[in-house]
This record gives structure tokens, C-alpha cells and sequence, in this order.
């Protein structure tokens, strides 16, 4: 069983940055193959936004490429999503995903708002 915590969402202008953070609990860290963020917007269906492997690769969405950078600490038990220059469009809940021996396991959400 693994338990995930997101925090970091918020209100943000266009142009402007959020980091979001989600906490693993329940496993040990590095046993876990891959995590990674999604997003669900109004109306739409949920998206990959960035993901990593247990080996460091990372996966983006192309419309986050070069926006977004995905990264995990292992001592923290912690994976990252750094959004840098935010769009309207990235408005959406995100969500922390983690994979772990063929088990699919979700955060609660945490909504991102951009907008002036």
C-alpha cells in the first residue's frame, strides 16, 4: 500500500511558477518503478503531464517540454513538478501517480489556477 500527499497548488498570474510536491508513504521509495503527475482539466479527460523512472528518465507531455521539470528526491521520499511560465491552459487539478509492482496508486489532487 502506498500513500501519497500533494501540496503546492494554488493561484498563480500567467507567466508565473509553482512547484508541486508529493510525498510517498507505505513503501520504500526506490522500489517504485515510476511517478509522475497528470492533470485533469474542466471538461477534459486526465493527461500525463511529466513522469520518471526508478532510473532517472523522465517523460513529458509536448506541450509542458521545456515549461516543466519533474524530479525526485529519494532521502525525501518526494517527487517534484516545477511549472515555470504558466499558462491559463495548464489551469487543472493535478495529480500524483505512482506505479509499483503493476499497482496503480493516485494522490488526493491539488488544483492549480492560472489566471490574471
Amino acid at each position: 500500500q502506498v500513500q501519497l500527499v500533494e501540496s503546492g497548488g494554488g493561484l498563480v498570474q500567467p507567466g508565473g511558477s509553482l512547484r508541486l510536491s508529493c510525498a510517498a508513504s507505505g513503501t520504500v521509495f526506490f522500489r517504485i518503478n515510476m511517478m509522475g503527475w497528470y492533470r485533469r482539466a474542466p471538461g477534459k479527460e486526465r493527461e500525463l503531464v511529466a513522469r520518471i523512472l526508478r532510473d532517472g528518465t523522465t517523460t513529458y507531455a509536448e506541450s509542458e517540454k521545456g515549461r516543466f521539470s519533474i524530479s525526485r528526491d529519494n532521502v525525501k521520499n518526494t517527487v517534484y513538478l516545477e511549472m515555470n511560465n504558466l499558462k491559463p491552459e495548464d489551469t487543472a487539478v493535478y495529480y500524483c501517480h505512482v506505479l509499483l509492482n503493476g499497482v496503480n496508486y493516485w494522490g488526493q489532487g491539488t488544483q492549480v489556477t492560472v489566471s490574471s
